[in-house]
Order: C-alpha cells, then structure tokens, then sequence
C-alpha cells in the first residue's frame, strides 16, 4: 500500500496542531487531581451502598410478596 505525501504531510500538520492545543491546556495540580479522584471514588462508594439498599429492600419486599 503506496501512502501519498499528500496524506503524510496532513498528519504531520495534525500533530503539530495537537502539541500547540496540548500547550494551552490548564492541567490540574497534584493535589487538585487527588481531592477530584477522592471525591470520585467517595460518591462512587455512596451510589453503591446507596443501589444495594435499594436491591436489599426490593428483594426483601418480592420475597414477602411471593411466600404470601
């Protein structure tokens, strides 16, 4: 497979805009990356008990529902 200069000449065009845009990027801080990835992992914690309660009740409620 023959790849025209024309398409190479693109991609290199490409990256070199990717690196100019990747320079104006506002990268978090450290510790700004380590409270948003607590506060993540934290809610993703609550969301899950919070589910299993819910699928505890349900299945709590079915059962009485279907033994009676």
């Amino acid at each position: 497979m023959i790849v025209s200069m024309g398409f190479i000449s693109k991609v290199i065009n490409f990256l070199k805009e990717v690196k100019t845009e990747v320079k104006k990027v506002n990268w978090p801080t450290r510790q700004e990356t380590l409270r948003y990835t607590l506060i993540v992992v934290a809610v993703s914690f609550l969301v899950a008990f919070f589910l299993g309660g819910l699928d505890l009740l349900f299945q709590f409620i079915i059962e009485k529902a279907i033994i009676q």
